[in-house]
């Protein structure tokens, strides 16, 4: 029989029929090639995994009340961040960064289009609405290519819009370049999910396709669990951890538990829908704000389990009309964005950036409740750009961006300052510096010029 040093070393799942419960990181577990100093280049000098993920928001924001107030660490969160101030100490906002292969040019009209399709490639998309799209590799899918044999998903994909591939929907762009962030190649967007569902099955259902359908039919005809049949096998594992890792188990478990029930309760109480607005699919919840941290809490469990380290979550696809009646604002987020410096139009745009400035809040306050191997917490072993592919939408502009650069990079980063570079720095410059850090040896991004200094 083995001893359970040796048993635990093998601890990476909770498992039973048709499931598969990753482990978070525990310390009576030895570590595994995955978590040894060195083993991978996505790890940071005390061996823990480091993570990038990328969060977008569409149309631009007020730029009058976004821009911090003064520059380094002498200064002051502007009217729209004031949600962040709890993070101050692991924030970085830079900005004048620009994305020069999302502005317009000869081929007219789209920069809603161009604006998510340029924004994580660095390229500039193709104008068609047929099945000939080209864009570019995009720096999430660069870094999964070097890293992805590290973790079950070389990376995870999620959005809180439907998934379109094709069709025409701005100015003659195909509908791929609006609601795609990551492109495994230059003509294959990778499809983001959006149903938390089918999101939490990929991260803990195991199997064959069809023995995972049976069970997973047992389940919702039984209304059990997904912890029901893995309970066996998690109170033999606690039989072997130490009090404080019991503890860690006990809180993970629970926090999937609780994942689970909301995803049931969205299943089970839709609520209907507005006249001419069509009733969510079975599982997203009926409140934007619900399905966003729906989604932004199996992102932590993904990477608190190390299913994967690289990630892109698409809040809301550029050129987005979503109402936002909870906080006042009636009318669509894209047709206020074209302002014409309006005071109560920019006021409702506040207002909305505002809404998405707290679930970045409310997403890094989970990153930094949760423990990493090291000790330290999700976010100090991350990098978190939270960023918009316009700046300001009534314009247009691919300039001047919104940018926020979240996390210690494992200790790479030195957060907690307004970095303002040369007006006209490409965004791509702090991508060179992302993917180098992760390990990712590259002289260049698209348009940049160099890694961005002083981060």
């Amino acid at each position: 029989m083995n001893s359970p040093s040796i048993d635990l070393s093998r601890r990476r799942f909770l498992r039973g029929l048709g499931v598969s419960l990753a482990l978070p990181a525990l310390d009576s577990i030895l570590p595994g090639p995955a978590w040894a100093a060195g083993a991978a280049p996505a790890t940071t000098a005390s061996g823990a995994p480091l993570r990038m993920a990328f969060l977008y928001v569409p149309n631009g924001v007020n730029k009058s009340l976004w821009k911090p107030v003064g520059t380094g660490t002498d200064y002051q969160l502007n009217k729209s961040m004031e949600a962040l101030a709890p993070h101050r100490s692991e924030l970085q906002f830079i900005t004048r960064l620009g994305q020069q292969n999302g502005t317009a040019g000869s081929d007219g009209a789209g920069d809603h289009a161009r604006a998510c399709a340029s924004i994580l490639t660095g390229a500039r998309p193709k104008k068609t609405a047929g099945a000939d799209i080209r864009v570019g590799v995009s720096v999430d899918q660069v870094a999964a290519r070097h890293l992805g044999d590290q973790t079950r998903f070389a990376s995870l994909e999620l959005s809180c819009d439907g998934v379109r591939k094709s069709g025409s929907c701005d100015s003659g762009y195909s509908c791929a370049y609006q609601f795609n962030l990551s492109w495994r190649s230059e003509t294959t967007p990778v499809a983001p999910e959006s149903n938390p569902r089918l999101v939490f099955e990929r991260l803990f259902g195991s199997g064959q396709p069809g023995e995972r359908q049976k069970i997973f039919d047992q389940r919702m005809a039984q209304q059990k669990s997904i912890l029901d049949f893995v309970s066996d096998d998690a109170k033999n594992l606690q039989r072997q951890l130490g009090r404080n890792d019991q503890q860690k188990l006990d809180e993970y478990l629970t926090g999937v538990r609780e994942i689970e029930s909301r995803i049931q309760r969205a299943e089970r109480f839709r609520e209907l829908p507005d006249p001419g607005v069509g009733a969510p699919a079975a599982g997203v919840p009926a409140k934007y704000e619900d399905h966003i941290r729906l989604m932004g809490d199996m992102l932590v469990l993904a990477f608190q389990t190390d299913s994967t380290r690289v990630a892109t979550f698409l809040l809301a696809h550029d050129g987005s009309n979503r109402s936002f009646k909870d906080e006042g604002v009636s009318d669509g987020h894209h047709n206020l964005s074209h302002h014409q410096s309006d005071p109560e139009k920019l006021e409702k745009i506040a207002k909305i950036d505002q809404f998405y400035v707290r679930q970045l809040a409310w997403f890094l306050k989970r990153m930094r409740e949760t423990k990493d191997r090291d000790g330290r917490t999700l976010l100090d072993n991350s990098m978190i750009v939270y960023c918009s592919g316009l700046g300001d939408g009534n314009a247009h502009s691919h300039s001047d961006l919104p940018v926020i650069l979240a996390g210690r990079g494992g200790g790479a980063f030195h957060p907690g300052q307004h970095l303002d570079p040369v007006s006209g720095t490409p965004m791509n410059n702090l991508y060179v510096t992302m993917l180098n850090t992760m390990g990712v040896k590259v002289d260049s991004f698209g348009d940049s010029t160099g890694m961005l200094k002083n981060v």
